[in-house]
C-alpha cells in the first residue's frame, strides 16, 4: 500500500497537469473553508430561523384549529340554550365565546345571539354592547351589516334618532341596501321628518323585488305618510 501511495505521489510530481489540478482543488477547499469561517454562523442562523418559522406557523395553525373546535362546541351549547329560550345561558355562553374565541367566526354569531337575548329580557344596554362588538369585530361583512341594522333598530326604540341615522348612513352591501333604506325611513318618520322618510322609503321600494311581500309593506308605509312635505 505504501509503495502504491509513493508511486502515485511520484507520478504526480512528474506530471505538471496533475500537480496543477491538486493545487486548484486545494485552493477551492481553502476558499470554501474561508467562506464558511466567515459566513457559516450566518448560514446556520438562517437555517435555524427558517425552521423555527415553519414550526411557529404549524403551531399557529394547530392553535387556530383548536380554537375553532372549542368555539364550535360552545356555540352548539348556545344554540341549545336559544332553543330552550334560556336568555341568561345564551348570554353567558356568548360571553365565553367572545372572550376566549373572539377571532373565530362564531364570536360574531354569539354576539348577535346575546344581543337578541338582551332585547328579549329588556337589557338593552347589554344588547347594544354586543351589537357594537359585532359591528367592530365580526369577521364576516354580512354579520357586521346585520349588527348595524339591529343596533339602529334598538336606538330607534330608544328614540335616539340621530344615533340610529348615523349608523344607517354607513355604506352597506347591496343585499342589505333595501333594509337599511326602509329602517332609515322608519327613523325619519318617527323623528317627524315625513318628506325625508318618504325619500328613504321610495329608495327602499326601488331596491325591493317586484313581487316580494316586503315591497307591499313599504308601499303601506308610503301610503301612511300621505303627501309628505
Amino acid at each position: 500500500m505504501r509503495q502504491s501511495s509513493a508511486c502515485a505521489h511520484e507520478t504526480k510530481k512528474g506530471n505538471p497537469e496533475l500537480m496543477a489540478y491538486d493545487l486548484e482543488e486545494q485552493e477551492q477547499i481553502d476558499a470554501i473553508k474561508g467562506w464558511w469561517n466567515q459566513y457559516g454562523k450566518l448560514v446556520m442562523l438562517g437555517v435555524i430561523v427558517f425552521l423555527l418559522t415553519i414550526a411557529a406557523f404549524q403551531g399557529w395553525r394547530y392553535y387556530r384549529a383548536q380554537q375553532a373546535d372549542r368555539a364550535a362546541t360552545l356555540f352548539m351549547q348556545l344554540d341549545e340554550a336559544e332553543r330552550a329560550t334560556d336568555a341568561k345561558r345564551v348570554r353567558d355562553i356568548a360571553a365565553q365565546i367572545i372572550d376566549k374565541h373572539g377571532s373565530t367566526q362564531y364570536a360574531g354569531l354569539a354576539a348577535l345571539a346575546a344581543a337578541k337575548a338582551g332585547v328579549t329580557t329588556g337589557e338593552t344596554e347589554d344588547a347594544k354592547k354586543n351589537l357594537q362588538w359585532a359591528v367592530d369585530h365580526a369577521k364576516d361583512e354580512d354579520m357586521r351589516d346585520v349588527a348595524r341594522l339591529r343596533l339602529a333598530g334598538v336606538l330607534l326604540d330608544e328614540k335616539k334618532y340621530d344615533e340610529a341615522l348615523k349608523i344607517l348612513a354607513v355604506k352597506t352591501g347591496e343585499p342589505y341596501a333595501m333594509l337599511y333604506s326602509d329602517l332609515r325611513g322608519d327613523v325619519l318618520a318617527a323623528a317627524g321628518k315625513p318628506a325625508e322618510a318618504r325619500a328613504a322609503y321610495q329608495l327602499a321600494l326601488e331596491k325591493s323585488e317586484p313581487n316580494s311581500s316586503y315591497r307591499r309593506l313599504i308601499e303601506i308605509k308610503l301610503d301612511a305618510l300621505g303627501d309628505a312635505k
